[in-house]
């Protein structure tokens, strides 16, 4: 998994009917773009992750989206 400052990580849900969790990706910890990642969510709350398999990198930036 490769991600840079400021690209989307999506947490798949997994159970039925649990929504996936989208954070912001504010800061890459690991060497070359891996993991972990500091991340910050809708609500501000800033933690530390390492994404595991049910989860994805968006690499649009908040600016790209329409």
């Amino acid at each position: 998994m490769h991600a840079s400052k400021g690209d989307r990580l999506v947490v798949h849900g997994r159970v039925v009917g649990q929504q996936d969790h989208v954070v912001e990706i504010v800061e890459v910890l690991g060497p070359q773009g891996n993991p972990p990642y500091r991340v910050r969510a809708e609500n501000g709350h800033e933690t530390i992750m390492s994404p595991g398999p049910d989860s994805v990198v968006d690499h649009r930036k908040a600016s790209d989206r329409s």
